[in-house]
């Protein structure tokens, strides 16, 4: 088959299906992550420093390499939505959505970053005025707090979505209009490679994007958990540790399976758009009851300061202060990206048939880093005004665990019972439909096809909540930090390689950009 004549759709027997979905991928990927998992729990201590070191390594000299393969998925993801190939759509000419445009927005949202928004919604403005990035202000002023809500903008939006919208949009190109029966990433990359895809090269291709993807998935899983137990403990009083995070794993695995076991349109649809209401609510509340004229004058000037100075945020790589706090946060969230955009790039394209390269790049990259922008106004906003209010206190609890910077924030208004039983509603929401979501494409990438078998999505399900538990046994949120960016690596350079297959196969399939 050439370039330009797109595979057959047609369905192949349920004996080949099923070969498919427990083939090669399947089997190489869940041996692998066994293996992790298993070595983690017997070696905790190994195993925790050699992501260590494994991890500073690779800061140490592809750091920069992070910031321009990131920067340059926006400027590729821009020329797509406004260049010649913009009309192009997603299914063919005659396709159609198959989900509204807010239940599409609800489920991306969600699979983006729901989870991370609720964990760094507070946390990390404050923490950023107490320890700005180098060079840029003094910590704990004025102008530390505007530089940190601007790095919060910065970590939230564009970038990120950029990362998502580039593999989401090779994905639904290939399988959509190219004939792809899966979600496979080795299929994205035939425009170059050719039938060298469905050998052992392509075998190793999928097996990268689906480990990728399943560690993604697990520091998703790994702060949901954080989040709760710290909620947990500071709410209720339920004695914290190691004990109870596995507890919450288990008890949310058990929710994301039986979610998984339903179609896409009832399980991760209702889900989703259910968590956005609440997220909604959340925002309503704090922007009547919190320092409204503050939050307003925040996402306005901070905005525009945001805007002016992304260029040059989007290069820094602070080679006279050392690579500490590089690391720490920006490192730490491109690579968080990288590593989800396999799992979420394939989920968004799996919902975005039928509609056209603008409307999906505009789609997935404008409205939620607008949603993200009022988010930290109207949160991270309401936090450094009760941080300064409290002297500090929530900036300190942020400085002893992440987790708890919401918690101690919320104590600040009124009806803290309420509120903090709604983020924790919302949080563990935001988890269940997440990890459903990743049990679907896990099973898409590792075979299964658009729909993969409960069987595959089930033991998926079980390896994530065994992964996020390895993690977190590790060494917690360091270890999530550590995991995620050492995945990523190899990852960041295929992407690379996604990106040039899709704008060739979009030349070949539209020499004339219609």
């Amino acid at each position: 088959m050439t370039d330009t004549e797109p595979a057959p759709t047609t369905d192949a027997p349920a004996d080949e299906r099923a070969e498919r979905q427990f083939g090669p991928v399947f089997w190489i990927s869940v041996g692998i992550s066994a293996t992790f998992v298993a070595v983690s729990f017997l070696a905790v201590g190994p195993v925790g420093a050699a992501l260590t070191a494994a991890v500073s390594a690779v800061v140490a000299h592809l750091g920069w390499a992070y910031l321009l393969i990131t920067s340059g998925f926006v400027v590729f993801a821009l020329y797509l939505a406004l260049g010649r190939f913009s009309r192009v759509r997603l299914g063919g000419p005659d396709a159609r959505p198959e989900f509204g445009r807010w239940a599409w927005f609800a489920m991306l949202f969600q699979a983006g970053m729901g989870v991370g928004l609720l964990f760094w919604g507070v946390a990390e403005p404050v923490m950023h005025a107490r320890e700005p990035a180098p060079g840029t202000a003094v910590p704990g002023t004025p102008e530390a707090a505007e530089v940190g809500m601007q790095y919060a903008f910065f970590h939230w939006t564009l970038h990120p979505w950029a990362v998502y919208a580039v593999v989401a949009l090779a994905v639904a190109y290939t399988s959509f209009n190219r004939g792809s029966a899966s979600l496979r990433l080795s299929a994205v990359l035939r425009p170059l490679l050719g039938d060298r895809v469905d050998g052992p090269l392509g075998t190793a291709v999928d097996v990268l994007a689906v480990v990728a993807t399943l560690f993604g998935v697990a520091v998703s899983l790994g702060l949901g958990t954080l989040q709760i137990t710290a909620g947990l403990a500071d709410v209720f009083g339920v004695p914290g540790g190691v004990t109870l995070s596995l507890a919450v794993i288990a008890v949310t695995a058990v929710g994301y399976m039986l979610s998984a076991s339903t179609p896409i349109s009832q399980g991760v649809n209702r889900l989703s758009q259910l968590s956005l209401v609440l997220a909604v609510v959340l925002l309503a509340y704090f922007v009547v009851l919190g320092p409204t004229t503050f939050q307003l004058n925040l996402l306005t000037q901070e905005t525009g300061n945001y805007l002016a100075r992304v260029v040059p945020m989007s290069l820094r790589t602070y080679p006279f202060a050392g690579p500490s706090w590089l690391t720490d946060w920006t490192i730490f969230f491109w690579a968080t990206w990288i590593a989800w955009a396999p799992y979420v790039g394939a989920f968004i394209a799996r919902i975005s048939r039928g509609r056209t390269i603008r409307e999906f790049v505009l789609g997935v990259i404008v409205a939620p880093s607008i949603f993200s922008i009022v988010w930290f106004s109207v949160l991270g906003g309401a936090g450094l005004d009760a941080d300064a209010r409290t002297g500090g206190a929530i900036g300190a609890a942020a400085g002893q665990d992440e987790a708890l910077a919401t918690f101690r924030f919320l104590r600040e208004y009124p009806a803290f019972g309420f509120t903090a039983v709604l983020v924790l509603v919302l949080v563990w929401i935001f988890f269940v439909a997440g990890a459903d979501a990743g049990t679907v494409v896990l099973g898409s990438m590792s075979g299964g096809g658009l729909d993969p078998a409960r069987r595959s999505k089930l033991t998926w399900g079980v390896i994530m909540a065994a992964l996020a538990a390895a993690l977190l046994v590790i060494g917690g949120l360091d270890a999530l930090q550590n995991a995620e960016i050492l995945v990523a690596t190899p990852f960041a350079l295929l992407m690379v390689a996604i990106c040039a297959a899709l704008y060739r196969a979009l030349a070949i399939d539209h020499p004339r950009g219609e």
